[in-house]
């Protein structure tokens, strides 16, 4: 696979990934054709997975390489890690201040960011869409990585990162069909709102791509903002979802774990 992906340039490269990445999202939003309802444990144990997940690949994909970059450019490894990390952070909070959106299993009346009149369904998939902008991100900049020709960028590392978050895709996009599908909405417009999510992918994967190639000089620092963005949507989003439950959390501990050794042992043996 390693040697089929290698023939193509990274902005391709990080297009077919995060296609994949979105097709994940759909397949999670085809649930909704099978059922209304998912076990709300289950769901609970998903996201904890996921942010597992997100948790693993800020580290192992995304800062640890943007570290040793810094410091092989003749950065101020720290610095960069910090000054790229925080300001992941801070794009993300202003996104999430701005954006209206809504958290599932919340009345619209809860929403989030600028106050609109747009419908319940709208607002589901614009709380995903938030989540998938950073994770389109660092797919797109890991493969932008790679044409950089530094030790600490591999194409294996890259696609394990596609890899996990492909994986941690799946809930998400049944976090937005079946709610839909609950409140009556037929099966295949909750279908193809849920999988709408996961569009943002794709796009934010090939700018990511294009922009690191552009200017590599900023490189560590665009690893580091990737993994602060992710870090910012675990701790504002999945967390707090998965945890909706208190008699859950204990679960929910154990499969964010689950998660975090999965994308560490897919980092590991791939990168």
């Amino acid at each position: 696979m390693i040697d089929f992906i290698q023939q193509f340039n990274p902005i391709t490269q990080a297009l077919f990934a995060t296609l994949f990445t979105w097709a994940v999202t759909a397949a999670g939003a085809a649930i909704v054709f099978f059922t209304r309802t998912v076990n709300m444990k289950l769901m609970d144990s998903m996201l904890g997975f996921a942010a597992g997940v997100m948790i693993a690949a800020s580290f192992w994909s995304l800062l640890a390489p943007g570290i040793e970059m810094a410091e092989h450019m003749g950065q101020i490894p720290w610095l960069t890690a910090v000054i790229g990390f925080m300001g992941g952070g801070v794009f993300m909070r202003v996104i999430d201040k701005f954006l209206p959106h809504l958290h599932p299993g919340l009345s619209v009346d809860k929403s989030e960011g600028i106050k609109t009149s747009w419908q319940r369904s709208t607002l589901l998939v614009l709380a995903i869409t938030l989540h998938n902008i950073p994770e389109g991100l660092a797919v797109g900049v890991a493969f932008g990585a790679v044409a950089a020709d530094l030790p600490s960028a591999t194409i294996g590392g890259a696609i394990a990162l596609a890899m996990g978050i492909g994986i941690q895709n799946f809930p998400e996009g049944s976090a937005v069909s079946l709610p839909l599908r609950r409140e009556g909405m037929s099966k295949g417009k909750s279908f193809l709102m849920g999988q709408a999510s996961g569009l943002v992918e794709p796009i934010a994967g090939v700018l990511g791509a294009i922009f690191v190639l552009k200017m590599q000089n900023i490189l560590p620092y665009a690893l580091c903002f990737a993994a602060g963005a992710m870090i910012f949507v675990v701790v504002e989003e999945l967390i707090p979802e998965s945890q909706r439950d208190y008699r859950n959390i204990d679960l929910v501990t154990m499969t964010t774990m689950v998660g975090f050794s999965v994308m560490m042992i897919l980092d590991v043996s791939l990168g």
